[in-house]
């Protein structure tokens, strides 16, 4: 069975691995403009991922987590929020309820994440991305919000990346040309962009991001989803 990506519009991903384990990460669902799905149907998760405390990012989090009884992933002082303020049972959070830190890695049911840097701001905690490998090594990297930075490159090197999920909507993230760059520091096999259209403040289209990948990273294939959209890989 081959690892199955799907976007629900914004930074929210719905990833099953070869072996079954789904993984939801930065789930915005209610009351996001373009995602396609109701909460109601996610109803199978067993890893829930969030990258900072934003709304856009961790709304939907908590009632995922309890309706599915999933693990929670998530910095220390945003764990320690779900659970004071959101009702998450610590036993649900990883590390017994501590959650994780930057450089940090959790090997939960056979998957690999590990807790990358990311620049941006969070309500809580520090804003983070993930790297996750899958139980047939399948390796991806979900950058959160974040402007591009040089240790990307190193990122790559440790975590040879067969596909990167990059924000290019620019404003509060990284625009085109930067996500663009990206990718010759990562070096992933693929991209999917993401953190656009959603908002009228942001990029409104993947075009500029597709044809300046080309010219940048021609070797990287980019691959663009429509909200909902599955692609196994």
């Amino acid at each position: 069975m081959a690892a199955k990506v799907r976007w629900l519009g914004h930074a929210c991903f719905l990833i099953t691995s070869p072996k079954g384990v789904k993984i939801i990460i930065d789930p915005w669902i209610k009351e996001n403009p373009l995602c396609p799905v109701k909460i109601e149907e996610i109803s199978e998760v067993d890893l829930v991922l969030v990258t900072h405390d934003h709304f856009d990012h961790a709304g939907d989090a908590a009632e995922i987590v309890k309706r599915t009884q999933a693990v929670l992933v998530a910095a220390p002082e945003t764990a320690a929020k779900f659970q004071s303020q959101l009702g998450v049972p610590s036993e649900k959070v990883v590390f017994g309820g501590f959650g994780m830190n930057i450089g940090g890695t959790a090997i939960i049911k056979d998957i690999n994440v590990i807790m990358t840097q990311a620049l941006h701001s969070s309500e809580t905690a520090c804003p983070a991305g993930y790297i996750i490998r899958l139980e047939d090594g399948f390796t991806i990297y979900h950058a959160g919000d974040t402007g591009i930075f040089e240790s990307m490159r190193l990122l790559g090197e440790l975590y040879p990346l067969d596909l990167a999920l990059l924000p290019i909507g620019g404003v509060f993230t990284m625009d085109s040309y930067q996500a663009a760059r990206a990718l010759k520091l990562l070096k992933p096999k693929r991209a999917i962009p993401m953190h656009y259209k959603t908002f009228p403040i942001l990029e409104q289209s993947p075009d500029r991001f597709v044809e300046l990948a080309r010219k940048e990273a021609p070797e990287v294939e980019i691959v663009v989803l429509e909200p909902g959209e599955e692609r196994a890989f």
